[in-house]
């Protein structure tokens, strides 16, 4: 809920930090791109759940899962979903604003830049170091995600299959998401069904 001025009411005590207004989650996700060389999605966690808290490790896995099915990068999609939680429409505009804006002028001017020295031997060799920090960075992410999955062997043998299928086995995404995604989707709704219905003895 936001007031006329499009500010949240201010969080009681003990309850999760929320953004101030539309500036500061423009800013926050504006630092967040910036941040971002080589994959935002570890500075994404980072910053969302561990740094400002406004999400629970818990609620940045289903968005991202949810970000993955729909079309266009999966944090941008997360930016929408984040943004229009705490301030609807206008949020999800600020949050992807600040997602695309400043990064645009940076890809530009580094497209330029790089242009005049794609020949030279030590720019390849740094992109080719970038790479494989970027790298590591998203499967130290992926690890740390992993953990919100503790317990539930189930969705761990998912997603080490939907891994092997990617990595190693080199199928399309597409394919990857049409095959394991409706039977996850059908798991998940069981173990729901069965856990509300243990709830309710």
């Amino acid at each position: 809920m936001t007031d006329a001025t499009g500010a949240p009411p201010p969080a009681a005590a003990g309850e999760r930090p929320r953004p101030a207004s539309l500036t500061e989650l423009f800013l926050v996700f504006s630092a967040l791109a910036l941040r971002g060389f080589g994959g935002v999605l570890p500075w994404a966690q980072r910053v969302l759940v561990d740094d400002r808290r406004w999400l629970t490790r818990e609620e940045f896995v289903e968005m991202l899962a949810f970000g993955q099915l729909l079309p266009g990068p999966n944090v941008c999609n997360v930016a929408l979903m984040v943004g229009d939680r705490w301030f609807g429409w206008r949020g999800a505009l600020a949050a992807l604003g600040g997602m695309l804006a400043a990064p645009c002028v940076v890809v530009l001017a580094l497209a330029v830049l790089y242009g005049q020295m794609a020949d030279d031997p030590v720019a390849r060799r740094a992109l080719v170091g970038m790479g494989a920090v970027a790298g590591g960075m998203i499967l130290g992410t992926a690890l740390r995600l992993a953990t919100t999955q503790r317990g539930r062997w189930p969705w761990l043998a998912v997603g080490a299959l939907a891994f092997a299928a990617v990595a190693l086995l080199r199928i399309k995404l597409a394919w990857v998401v049409l095959g394991i995604g409706p039977a996850a989707v059908v798991a998940a709704w069981y173990a729901n069904r069965r856990r509300a219905g243990e709830g309710g003895r």
